[in-house]
């Protein structure tokens, strides 16, 4: 063996060579904690979450429906004495038309099959109906667009608010697509329109516990049988701004299915204050007077989410903002809690966070009041106001359609962030936050595609 020299270090390699034989025992014994260490750290250090691709339902054209023929229907119903039965009762016909003339939404917005004839088709088929052809029909467009075969899948979050038949949501989708035995399923109910970044979390969540696997998220809402046919004007709301809508997401823990995957998963915020009697009872699931089921919105309504929606904010800001903002928010805050209580809240500016909004779209009152608190742009919020035209309150799945719209436009670019926030009963104020992983293209079958030569529109204030 040769010996050399280091030059200027006067060490030479053979003695190291000796002093690594003769101590190996010695090292060995050193290295096993330190590796043991290092295999914890790999194993407990949170998995990225990638959103490969998704999908949104497209209604067919036969259920598209304009506000005028929605009025025909209304009238039609009430002289079949279907609701309404008085003529006295016109005011509530009216009242409905009013609120759709002011609502944002368009001319093109879809209801089921079930609520366009007569008599009304309101029953379990009818039901299940609608529910099977928006989701499947989500599905059969997420699996052909990412080539993924169903015994590949790990995951399955479904959530639907109102309509939760037995068998649920998800053991359909698990029945019509053969999806493996030891597939992770869970049925999310009752959870309002903020679900579906709750079904994101949960699929998150479980993803971090299974290993290289698929996850697949859907959301939805049935309209079939949640027409309300009441007197209830607090509960009439709903008839004019919910429509047919779902979409089907495809989440990845696998590292090789970064290179294909549009978005990774930043941050998720779920904000629940339901332990506030008049936070959990200003959206709520009743009868009426008369017996007919409706969903009741009081007055605190405006209240409750602006705290709710605050409370998010507060929580998610110290994530997402840089650092210049986090201190001018911690200086204001000190100013008004010791020396100037008067001083109004600073507001941080989320466009130095954020390079697009995917506000649920839920009214265009929530639109506007979010834009004006924000300080957002009109170009910020208008994929919410678009989506609210075009398809109106999908519920849950509204977010998604809008993450459409900005991928249809050619807005979305490698880097840029996007924050999606949703308001719902209970009451909460989800957010998720994520990270565009290239310049991302729509999707073949993408819901705007046949439209988004005509959009932005113009509506009117």
């Amino acid at each position: 063996m040769v010996a050399l020299s280091m030059k200027g270090s006067g060490i030479n390699l053979e003695d190291l060579q000796n002093f690594f034989i003769h101590n190996l025992e010695t090292i060995t014994l050193l290295s096993i904690p330190l590796l043991f260490l290092l295999t914890i750290y790999m194993l407990s250090r949170p998995k990225p979450v990638y959103l490969v691709d998704f999908s949104c339902y497209l209604p067919p054209s036969h259920l598209k429906v304009s506000v005028k023929t929605l009025m025909e229907h209304a009238r039609r119903a009430r002289e079949a004495g279907v609701c309404w039965k008085n003529k006295e009762n016109d005011y509530l016909v009216e009242f409905q038309q009013k609120i759709l003339e002011r609502s944002g939404l368009g001319e093109e917005t879809c209801i089921p099959e079930g609520l366009q004839c007569f008599p009304l088709q309101q029953g379990m088929a009818a039901s299940r109906k609608e529910t099977e052809e928006v989701i499947f029909g989500a599905l059969d467009n997420l699996f052909r667009n990412t080539g993924v075969k169903s015994g590949e899948i790990g995951v399955l979050v479904v959530n639907s608010s109102t309509f939760n038949p037995t068998p649920s949501l998800a053991s359909m989708i698990v029945n019509k697509y053969k999806l493996r035995d030891n597939l992770k399923s869970l049925n999310l109910g009752g959870m309002g329109c903020s679900a579906g970044v709750i079904a994101i979390d949960v699929a998150k969540g479980l993803l971090q516990v299974h290993r290289n696997t698929y996850a697949i998220v859907v959301s939805t809402e049935n309209i079939t049988q949640n027409l309300y046919l009441g007197k209830n004007k607090s509960m009439l709301v709903t008839n004019c701004l919910f429509r047919v809508g779902g979409a089907a997401i495809l989440l990845s823990n696998r590292s090789r299915d970064r290179a294909r995957a549009k978005y990774a998963l930043l941050h998720t915020v779920r904000i629940h204050t339901g332990s506030d009697d008049r936070s959990f009872e200003c959206a709520t699931q009743e009868e009426d007077e008369d017996g007919i089921i409706g969903v009741t919105l009081t007055k605190n309504l405006p209240m409750v989410a602006a705290r709710t929606l605050k409370i998010n904010i507060a929580t998610l800001g110290p994530l997402v903002l840089p650092m210049k903002e986090k201190l001018a928010f911690f200086v204001t805050f000190l100013k008004k809690k010791y020396f100037r209580p008067e001083l109004k809240n600073y507001t941080p500016d989320f466009k130095l966070a954020f390079e697009h909004f995917c506000i649920h779209a839920g009214g265009r009152a929530l639109i506007d009041e979010l834009e004006k608190n924000l300080k957002l742009s009109p170009l910020h919020v208008e994929a919410s106001r678009m989506t609210l035209h075009r398809f109106g309150n999908t519920s849950s799945s509204s977010i998604w359609y809008e993450l459409a719209y900005t991928e249809a436009k050619g807005r979305m670019k490698e880097g840029n962030r996007i924050w999606q926030i949703a308001l719902g009963s209970g009451f909460k104020c989800n957010s998720s936050v994520w990270l565009a992983l290239r310049n991302v293209k729509p999707s073949v079958n993408n819901p705007w595609e046949d439209c988004m030569d005509r959009y932005p529109v113009e509506i009117d204030i």
